[in-house]
């Protein structure tokens, strides 16, 4: 199979992806949704739209036949590639799967218990729409047979991985997440969109932001008000209890915190936040704040700003949106896969 069928497969199931999306009464799409709340309940049918959306968006043309240009069509040998597939949103392991599988290796796959419904569907989407993929994905359970590595975990497993795999070519991926940037000159508007950066998949993603950066000063009020539309996570028990829970611990320990009713706003030198808590941090000039940026650069998936106007971040609204191009940690894997000999 050749880098054009191997390209083509990918772009027919955007495709096939973005027709079943664009159908919310479709019963296929509500059978898979339900099914995949059944194994996950986080996985509720809003955030599996979003998360095949997001995919259909990464495979559309011509941004992936562009972006796979910049890469060797063939692999020198292929290899097998063992990569550990996290689940704390849906499908999150996919783009690895996308990178191994075109630059033309064999995918060993380890599932996350957490989503193995969701990615045994589209893997197996992908080989009914080219049958010779059959050969180059392999759900397996242990990665002894793997050439190199993909791991993706926690800063524990992060150990575990590089203790087992460190002797052969790998990416190990740590606890990471995401940032945002205020500068009080947001309008009502911008800050609604700044919603779906900290809301969807209920903050479990490392592209969620946890954390904001404001002006000394600054008045929470105005995006506090943008947010009420979010209010609908509530409706979610576990965001339910967790919320319950974390407010329980700010009051218990007198900890001073703002409450829109569903999220928890208070000052922390922490970046990770608890779900239905988000942190903030202040800063006293353009100096300070790029100094404070700097020190968690190494802990920082993505940040955001207002029209994606400060350096290096995307636009309010747009953290769950990835280009194909947009590496986890920031580690270009089809680089890594390329260079493999």
């Amino acid at each position: 199979m050749l880098h054009a069928d191997r390209l083509a497969a990918f772009v027919a199931l955007g495709q096939r992806l973005t027709v079943l999306v664009s159908d919310d009464h479709s019963e296929e799409l509500t059978e898979l949704a339900a099914r995949a709340r059944n194994q996950n309940p986080w996985f509720d049918r809003p955030n599996v739209l979003a998360s095949l959306r997001g995919i259909a968006h990464l495979l559309a043309e011509p941004a992936l036949s562009n972006w796979a240009a910049r890469y060797p069509p063939e692999p020198t040998t292929p290899r097998q590639i063992g990569v550990v597939m996290a689940g704390n949103i849906p499908l999150v392991g996919f783009h690895d799967a996308l990178c191994v599988l075109l630059a033309g290796h064999v995918l060993l796959a380890k599932l996350s218990k957490d989503d193995t419904l969701l990615m045994r569907w589209v893997l197996d989407e992908l080989t009914r729409l080219e049958p010779r993929f059959a050969d180059r994905i392999q759900l397996v359970e242990r990665l002894n047979a793997a050439d190199a590595f993909i791991a993706t975990g926690s800063d524990n497993t992060a150990r575990y991985f590089e203790y087992y795999f460190g002797k052969r070519p790998h990416i190990i991926r740590r606890n990471r997440t995401s940032l945002a940037v205020l500068t009080g000159r947001e309008s009502d508007h911008d800050l609604g969109l700044l919603g779906e950066d900290i809301f969807r998949y209920y903050g479990l993603g490392c592209r969620n932001v946890s954390k904001l950066y404001a002006p000394a000063g600054y008045d929470f009020t105005p995006l506090l008000d943008a947010l009420q539309p979010w209010h609908r996570v509530l409706e979610h028990n576990r965001y339910q209890n967790n919320y319950d829970y974390n407010k329980s611990i700010l009051l218990v320990n007198r900890v001073p915190h703002l409450d829109s009713g569903f999220l928890l706003l208070t000052e922390s030198a922490q970046l990770v936040s608890p779900i239905s808590v988000l942190h903030y941090a202040t800063y006293t000039s353009e100096v300070d704040l790029l100094d404070q940026l700097t020190d968690v650069a190494t802990q920082t998936q993505c940040l955001v700003s207002a029209g994606g106007l400060y350096p290096g971040s995307f636009p309010f609204g747009r953290a769950q949106q990835p280009a194909v191009s947009d590496y986890a940690d920031g580690v270009d894997t089809m680089n890594f896969l390329a260079e493999l000999l």
